[in-house]
């Protein structure tokens, strides 16, 4: 018999995958709340399993077994009336059924018993009741469980008289039920608020390492030393160790680099010492401004490869940087703008930042006749925007136009003194922040610069 397994399979895989998918668009993302639902989930799972045992099982069984003594105690009462003449056996089945049986039995004229009531839904004395009742006696009866309160009130018709017996409910019924579910409440009132508390102290050491790990992504130094579980110290030692790392090299390119700038500088001006000795003829000239524009691609070149250099992140006011840069274009004759929205105070490295957007407000004012300056803050994010009106970067080369070195055409970067490094530059230094650059279509027609930087 050949059988096609996976076909047979692959509605439930399918159904399966769908659930899983809907239970996963659903579930908290945090590991706090994940926590909480894995304690907390179980618990449920457990007492519901509990309440339903015991309302099923042991209340149930406990109701049965007292409302049979409670119709067993009717019954006698009934069969002790009957059997009796009715002169004598008042007085003595009174008392006998309030001593023996707590119960009060009352004798009254024939009448017709009240409706019947109908036995409600979630009460399982009425049923209970009911049932064991219509077992023990024959004649036609009537009862009332919620009429009196704690009280239980049947009544038996007999051929001569109503005997009317009321008993109390723990008679008939387990009445302490509530206080298991009180006990089970206040437990698990109880056993949560610990594995809050215990959770909460164990998440607080990941979000400090997480907390730092950002901080130290942006530039900025924060005090951390591992706590927590062993594991988490473990991953706070390993990040301290990598942080460690990570300096030391920067530390040592520092080093290396200032070493080999003050060796170029010192070539360079010995080159200058030189042309300055020969004088102001036309070969001199030249070789000036090839010596200019050697220590202008030198410096470029050790910039880019130094980055940031080790600046301290400072509370930095963006209004001013914009308006310096302002400044600067409208002395170039250019047309320039600008707009802020939020706060412009940003803790960042002020010199660092200020060079990634000279670097690209420079590279507007290349190209373009005017260009627009602005900057929002939204409380998370620092973005600003650098738009010109020049012939812009076609979209399939502009993540291009940030790599080292790169050229594009002659009319977009051929310009004396341009290394191909300005955009590689900013990016780097924004990225440092923890931020990007991203490059589109400008509003003005020409090319748009975002720089969105972490607040």
């Amino acid at each position: 018999m050949n059988t096609d397994l996976p076909g047979v399979l692959a509605a439930p895989l399918a159904l399966w995958r769908r659930a899983a998918g809907w239970l996963h668009d659903r579930m908290p993302r945090g590991l706090y709340a994940r926590a909480l639902l894995i304690v907390i989930l179980p618990i449920v799972l457990l007492q519901s399993a509990v309440a339903y045992v015991f309302m099923e099982r042991h209340w149930e069984a406990v109701t049965d077994r007292l409302s049979q003594a409670v119709a067993r105690d009717v019954a006698a009462v009934v069969d002790v009336y009957k059997s009796f003449p009715r002169n004598q056996v008042q007085q003595h089945l009174t008392r006998i059924a309030a001593f023996d049986l707590n119960m009060e039995v009352i004798a009254g004229p024939k009448e017709p018993l009240p409706a019947p009531k109908t036995p409600r839904f979630f009460s399982l004395l009425d049923h209970t009741l009911n049932k064991e009742l219509g077992r023990k006696l024959r004649d036609p009866f009537w009862i009332d469980t919620a009429a009196h309160g704690n009280l239980v009130e049947i009544r038996v018709a007999l051929d001569d008289a109503t005997l009317t017996m009321v008993a109390t409910r723990t008679q008939a019924a387990a009445t302490n039920s509530q206080y298991f579910f009180i006990w089970t409440a206040v437990a698990s009132v109880v056993i949560l608020g610990v594995a809050t508390l215990f959770l909460r102290n164990q998440i607080r050491p990941i979000l400090r390492l997480a907390r730092a790990a950002e901080e130290f992504g942006k530039g900025r130094d924060v005090a951390f030393s591992p706590r927590g579980a062993r594991e988490v110290r473990q991953a706070g030692a390993a990040f301290l160790e990598m942080k460690r790392r990570v300096e030391r090299a920067i530390d040592q390119r520092t080093t290396m680099l200032n070493g080999v700038s003050h060796d170029l500088r010192t070539i360079i001006t010995r080159f200058k010492l030189s042309l300055a000795l020969m004088g102001d003829s036309g070969e001199a000239a030249e070789m000036r401004k090839d010596v200019d524009e050697m220590e202008r691609m030198v410096e470029a070149y050790l910039a880019f490869a130094r980055g940031d250099g080790g600046e301290v992140p400072a509370r930095t006011d963006f209004a001013m940087l914009l308006d310096e840069l302002k400044a600067d274009t409208q002395r170039r004759g250019i047309e320039t703008a600008v707009a802020i929205q939020g706060d412009p105070m940003v803790v960042v490295r002020p010199a660092a930042v200020k060079r990634l957007l000279a670097n690209l407000v420079g590279n507007a004012q290349r190209y373009g006749k005017r260009i627009d300056l602005s900057a929002v803050n939204d409380g998370e994010t620092m973005t600003v925007h650098i738009d010109d009106d020049g012939p812009g970067i076609p979209v399939e080369r502009r993540e291009d136009a940030f790599r080292p070195f790169y050229r594009l055409d002659e009319s977009r970067t051929q310009d004396n003194g341009n290394s191909g490094l300005g955009l590689a530059i900013a990016r780097d230094i924004a990225r440092s922040h923890g931020g990007e650059i991203e490059l589109e279509r400008s509003p003005l027609g020409g090319l748009r610069a975002t720089v969105t930087l972490p607040v």
